[in-house]
């Protein structure tokens, strides 16, 4: 009934649970994931969860804020591409969140790597056809901006994918869209200071939404604080369903097909 679209199951805090997890998952009706990779040196560990289970699948990519990591090339990235129940290059894009507080005081301009990273990630995406899953923080007229240049303008297309755990503007969001980027929602829905995001996903159409949990961060509402997983996804779907008029059920059909045409790997 359910699929989260985007989740960290090779984290630690969630690794070691993953039987009661993938419980949890069966009780709430949860019947697929997307494990996200973030870094090189954990696609083996995500890529043997999406061969592991028949209702996983994994990405391959490196994480805009990771530094002190192998730095993929384009071959690097196919190579993985290739590799079967790999469906998705990310998690990529850029991240200029609290650049004084996280980055050491360095400016936007510093922050160069994260601009060619992504390019590396949208070129090997263009090349394999499969979709990207892009993180966008305090930096979406960059991200929008790299897209268009690199071919991903709505009308080029050999990549698309979808903006995850999306918090910015209507307006940035209508963008994504007209790039034909699909929007996934977090968690984040659910918390009480969210009434902008809540507008957001009152305009974005149904047949464009994806849900997630970005486990094991983001718990929704009634978990807020604790650890997430992605049992928790269908609060998401309950508070689209709220603001939408529509049933829950609405909200997963929807959304999780949605994800067989956005990752049309999953049919394989």
């Amino acid at each position: 009934m359910f699929t989260d679209s985007h989740c960290h199951l090779t984290f630690p805090e969630l690794q070691s649970q993953l039987p009661a997890i993938r419980q949890a998952m069966a009780a709430a009706q949860v019947d697929r994931a997307l494990c996200i990779c973030t870094t090189m040196e954990e696609f083996g560990d995500v890529h043997a969860l999406a061969t592991g289970y028949d209702n996983f699948w994994c990405s391959v990519g490196v994480h805009p804020d990771n530094e002190g990591v192998t730095e993929p090339s384009v071959r690097d990235l196919l190579d993985r591409a290739a590799l079967p129940r790999v469906v998705a290059i990310g998690e990529t894009g850029l991240d200029y969140y609290g650049m004084e507080d996280r980055k050491g005081g360095r400016s936007i301009a510093d922050l160069e790597w994260q601009r060619e990273r992504f390019r590396t990630h949208i070129r090997a995406a263009r090349q394999c056809a499969k979709p990207l899953v892009i993180h966008t923080r305090s930096a979406s007229s960059d991200t929008l901006a790299i897209l268009r240049e690199e071919g991903e303008d709505g009308a080029s297309n050999r990549a698309g994918g979808v903006f995850h755990c999306f918090t910015e503007s209507a307006e940035v969001a209508r963008a994504a869209l007209d790039l034909g980027y699909f929007i996934s929602f977090s968690g984040i829905l659910t918390f009480k200071s969210a009434q902008d995001l809540r507008d957001v996903a009152a305009f974005v159409p149904l047949d464009r939404m994806l849900i997630e949990t970005d486990s094991p961060y983001l718990a929704p509402v009634p978990y807020r604080g604790k650890t997430n997983n992605p049992s928790y996804v269908p609060h998401v779907a309950r508070q689209i369903a709220v603001i939408r008029g529509i049933t829950v059920e609405d909200v997963a059909q929807a959304t999780s097909r949605n994800f067989d045409v956005l990752f049309s790997g999953v049919q394989a």
